[in-house]
């Protein structure tokens, strides 16, 4: 997967604690949104796999929300899992940090049955192939009737929604021409090509979408 990316939250990754913790504004921003989709769309209990945890932030807000979940948080990059970590430290229903580069074909068969898989802000970092991948794959790993939960920008028929989004899409593919946001009808068909049925796509703040689908 892509990495070291130029991105809005790059300058307050330098502002590392003690401990390893990172932040990031957008989690900040985001965290109450993704928490209520969750809730609302999350099996009760089970194994709930987050892919690219980055910071942390967000799965220990969700472990801490969904107490009946086992949250795996993932992240390829060390200093990102040693983030996670501390920001999981107390918090009962929260493994450690594994790493895991959802874009290699294979990593279902380490992580069975999920009840949930969650990836935030992060397929619009990643090259086309690579999304796709990543949904393959997801939807091998869930258990029956497990949710898979897609958060982040996309574009709408195939057009950004503002000028914000288009500037930061340009951004992207400048520094990646592979990268840039993927069309909400792609990932509809990337969805069901990988015979996962498309539950609701819902409209989030700051011009983002989520999209829910359901392991048959």
């Amino acid at each position: 997967m892509s990495d070291k990316l130029i991105l809005p939250d790059t300058h307050s990754l330098a502002d590392t604690a003690p401990d390893g913790r990172m932040y990031a504004p957008s989690a900040a921003r985001n965290i109450d949104a993704i928490i209520a989709v969750v809730a609302e769309h999350a099996p009760q209990q089970g194994a709930a796999l987050e892919i690219a945890s980055g910071t942390g932030e967000h799965a220990a807000a969700l472990a801490r929300h969904l107490p009946g979940l086992i949250w795996q948080p993932s992240d390829p990059a060390e200093d990102r899992r040693r983030s996670i970590d501390a920001h999981a430290a107390g918090i009962e229903n929260i493994r450690p940090a594994v790493a895991l580069n959802a874009a290699q074909p294979g990593w279902s068969a380490e992580h069975p049955d999920q009840a949930l898989i969650l990836t935030v802000n992060l397929l619009h970092l990643i090259p086309e192939p690579d999304a796709k991948t990543l949904i393959a794959e997801a939807a091998l790993a869930l258990a029956s009737g497990g949710r898979l939960i897609l958060y982040g920008p996309f574009l709408r028929d195939g057009e950004t929604t503002s000028d914000g989004d288009a500037r930061f899409d340009a951004s992207l593919r400048a520094q990646d021409p592979r990268i840039g946001y993927k069309d909400d009808w792609d990932v509809i068909d990337w969805i069901h090509e990988s015979w996962l049925e498309l539950v609701q796509v819902i409209e989030m703040p700051a011009n983002n979408l989520c999209f829910v689908a359901r392991k048959p």
